[in-house]
């Protein structure tokens, strides 16, 4: 079973903040949201491994490692983690799966309560997930889970399978994702049945989100919510980017969209208010989704691949 000490991307991490930046293990230990006791045991486990001589090893693993910290103070932001880019968009998303996997095994702990978005590269982190070490944790959708098309995408799906994953609980959300209008939404969320999952929404230790843009491949289509037609007026409208089918400009404004949002579920706004919001997007296509992301606050760590960040400093 892989352990947290195991993870070689955060041992080096530590490893870094503690020898290289002088930061105290007790400082290091809640800025990555890990016990004093486990920071320790990295030190240890680098220093059993090689890993730290007179400098930290540049292994393979770390290769990223100057630009993450580059995009995490530009961008203010709690982590970023950078995968290599793939040939295709299938290869691109099992990347990020991964690597979003064995971030959320070690940034999960016991009794946390885990909101989850809906979509594929979602799917791909939860289908990676296997060895998660918290108990007594509690999902949660961020968007209705109901639906015809492509179910394994929904957020119900999503959270009830890291649920038995984690041996935690889960607490469904049934209800579409979208519906035909303001008012039925609005009828809908005063549901006593919606109200348990609608409620521990607004106390979440983590979110966990894909970061979308309307195009033809894109979840928002492929699960039947939205039609081509719809997909081509969003273009036409200058639509950055989405999270939990919530739209927003290149500046994470949403006002725009506003009249669109028929959607039951978290307003994204309040990803703001969230511990650790981790958005998971990656491939040049979805830069501008990303940038209005990150523009809006909606997310406090991103993982992404090596076209996106490199263009994002770019950027500064």
């Amino acid at each position: 079973m892989r352990k947290v000490i195991d993870d070689v991307h955060l041992m080096v991490k530590v490893c870094d903040l503690y020898y290289n930046q002088n930061i105290s293990q007790q400082q290091i230990a809640k800025s990555l949201n890990l016990s004093r006791p486990t920071v320790s045991r990295l030190l240890s486990s680098a220093r059993e491994q090689g890993i730290v001589q007179l400098s930290i090893s540049n292994l393979d693993e770390i290769k990223y490692w100057e630009m993450e910290r580059r995009l995490e103070k530009e961008y203010r932001l709690r982590n970023v983690l950078i995968v290599d880019s793939a040939e295709t968009e299938d290869d691109l998303k099992e990347v990020l799966g991964s690597a979003a996997s064995r971030y959320l095994e070690y940034t999960i702990k016991d009794g946390y309560t885990v909101g989850v978005s809906m979509g594929s590269t979602l799917y791909q982190v939860v289908t990676s997930l296997s060895n998660p070490l918290a108990k007594d944790v509690t999902f949660v959708p961020l968007i209705g889970g109901m639906g015809q098309l492509r179910m394994e995408l929904h957020s119900n799906s999503l959270a009830e399978t890291l649920s038995r994953t984690y041996g935690g609980d889960f607490v469904p959300l049934h209800a579409p994702a979208r519906v035909s209008s303001g008012a039925i939404r609005d009828e809908l969320i005063r549901e006593e049945s919606l109200n348990k999952a609608i409620r521990l929404a607004e106390h979440l230790d983590v979110a966990v989100v894909g970061i979308g843009y309307p195009n033809e491949g894109s979840a928002i289509k492929a699960t039947g919510y939205f039609k081509e037609n719809e997909i081509e007026l969003l273009k036409n409208r200058n639509v950055a980017g989405e999270i939990c089918m919530q739209f927003y400009d290149i500046s994470g404004d949403t006002s725009p969209y506003q009249n669109d949002n028929n959607v039951i579920g978290m307003d994204i706004h309040k990803l703001r208010n969230v511990p650790y919001s981790i958005g998971i997007a990656g491939g040049l296509e979805k830069l501008g989704a990303i940038r209005g992301a990150l523009a809006g606050h909606y997310i406090n760590a991103l993982i992404t691949d090596i076209q996106c960040a490199s263009a994002l400093l770019e950027e500064r």
